[in-house]
């Protein structure tokens, strides 16, 4: 984990999708059920959805949430600098992050924005990125989780065969 107000700015100059944390919780059904339970959980849930379109995509992808302490915490749960979990300081809200990414961003043509929010969605466009809404979010990884599952089976095919010739 780490910390620090310039890691915004280093982070800020791929392509990627940005995607508001607390929006999307709220509006996928399976993550709103998941959230009343357990809050960590249903962002840990997310996060491994969007890990698919990270992986067989190539991606950038940082979710934000909203605040967890004075300071910006970064979190890569694949330890991957390509794969971005960060909680706002506590003054900042998800949006607000959001937009700095875009204003730092090399080319904010680069960034999707993944929310319902009508103003951030708004204020992302005026900014030159483009907004992608929660059920196409949703949709997006679906097809990237069907893609692992393909790439998975032919690596399982792939070794059986191998398995099969050496012992033939």
């Amino acid at each position: 984990m780490a910390t620090g107000g310039d890691s915004l700015r280093a982070m800020a100059s791929a392509k990627h999708l940005l995607v508001d944390g607390p929006n999307i919780l709220h509006a996928w059904p399976e993550l709103r059920a998941l959230l009343r339970r357990d809050r960590d959980a249903a962002r840990a849930l997310l996060v491994r959805r969007l890990t698919a379109i990270h992986d067989t995509e190539g991606v950038r992808v940082t979710v934000v949430f909203d605040g967890r302490g004075p300071e910006l915490v970064i979190e890569r749960p694949t330890r991957q600098e390509s794969l971005t979990v960060l909680f706002t300081p506590s003054k900042l809200t998800a949006d607000d992050v959001i937009e700095q990414l875009i204003a730092r961003a090399t080319d904010p043509t680069a960034c999707e924005v993944a929310t319902a929010d009508q103003a951030e969605r708004r204020t992302a466009e005026a900014m030159g990125a483009s907004v992608l809404t929660p059920e196409d979010l949703a949709a997006w990884c679906a097809r990237a989780d069907q893609r692992v599952s393909t790439q998975a089976a032919g690596l399982t095919r792939s070794v059986a065969q191998a398995w099969a010739k050496g012992k033939g």
